[in-house]
């Protein structure tokens, strides 16, 4: 039997140790504290947007066996309350066992701080699907740089073009391009390249799809061969049918290969079809009964033919 291979464990982010170590040592040496589920709020911005609840019904079980085993994250507020900065799977659990105390470890962070340590912490997370992660990588990048997603991902595209035609990027690229490069050899997954040309393209999947992926409806997988339907329509149809009945992947595959199949239609054959609608509705009779609108209708029939008639 051949030996198991070993899963390589997840980098961990040195930034989470130097953001929370950044106090006094009276204040590092803060023990666990029972706090009052109401007392806690969720921040403003959150970067987790999907939990997928059949984990987080696990945890519900684990939680009422064995209670709460690693305390939250949360900072303190002026009004004497706190806000999470990690531990939202915890939170939820707890109070849908209806707690009304958690252990949770109280650290000193201004909101900016809050977010970088909650991206970090959701990026440790083995469930994270590639859309969250590229996101969460992005908003990282932007805490770093002191600016926003936009920027970033201008930088990133103008290293690559730079590089592809020899130039030299200016100063304060250059240094802005340095401070990814080491915040990504942090993550350990990517390099600025890398990143630009396997995670960037994510972002520009249709919206349907992005939102379906971003909320956890959809395997990535899945996703992105729906993507390639250009037809709306058709895209949002098969989308719904995938979610719907869990489809696999090979069963997509094999729909997308049908409407390539299927003749595109033309303008005049989409009117021809709603026109063969309209008179299977009219054989129907209901519209008959109504004075006014058998009177319409006939009116509607006529001008219909005589705009007809010259075509004969």
């Amino acid at each position: 039997m051949p030996p198991r291979r070993k899963t390589a464990p997840q980098p961990q982010l040195r930034n989470v140790a130097a953001i929370l170590n950044r106090e006094t040592p009276a204040q590092a040496a803060q023990t666990t504290q029972s706090i009052s589920l109401e007392k806690i709020h969720l921040p403003a911005k959150q970067p987790r947007r999907f939990f997928d609840s059949d984990k987080l019904a696990q945890l519900v079980e684990s939680v009422k066996g064995f209670g709460i085993l690693e305390p939250l994250l949360v900072r303190s507020l002026d009004n004497g309350e706190y806000e999470l900065v990690a531990g939202e799977r915890r939170l939820r659990a707890a109070r849908e066992l209806g707690l009304t105390d958690v252990p949770a470890v109280i650290h000193d962070l201004d909101e900016r701080q809050a977010l970088q340590v909650a991206l970090i912490e959701n990026l440790q997370r083995e469930d994270l699907n590639p859309i969250e992660e590229t996101e969460a990588v992005l908003d990282l990048l932007a805490i770093a740089l002191e600016t926003d997603r936009a920027e970033v991902i201008s930088i990133l595209h103008q290293s690559y073009n730079a590089k592809q035609r020899g130039q030299e990027l200016n100063q304060n690229v250059l240094i802005q391009v340095t401070k990814i490069e080491s915040l990504l050899s942090e993550i350990g997954r990517f390099n600025a390249g890398t990143f630009r040309s396997s995670r960037l393209p994510l972002l520009n999947l249709p919206d349907d799809v992005l939102s379906a992926l971003r909320n956890g409806e959809i395997e990535y997988t899945k996703g992105q061969a729906i993507a390639r339907v250009k037809d709306e329509k058709h895209r949002a149809k098969l989308l719904k049918q995938a979610i719907a009945e869990n489809l696999p992947l090979s069963e997509i595959k094999a729909r997308i290969k049908e409407l390539k199949s299927q003749p595109e239609l033309t303008p005049e054959k989409v009117m021809v079809q709603q026109w063969s609608e309209i008179g299977k509705r009219l054989q129907k009779g209901k519209a008959w009964s109504d004075r006014k609108k058998r009177d319409r209708i006939i009116k509607l029939l006529n001008e219909l033919d005589k705009l007809t008639a010259s075509d004969d």
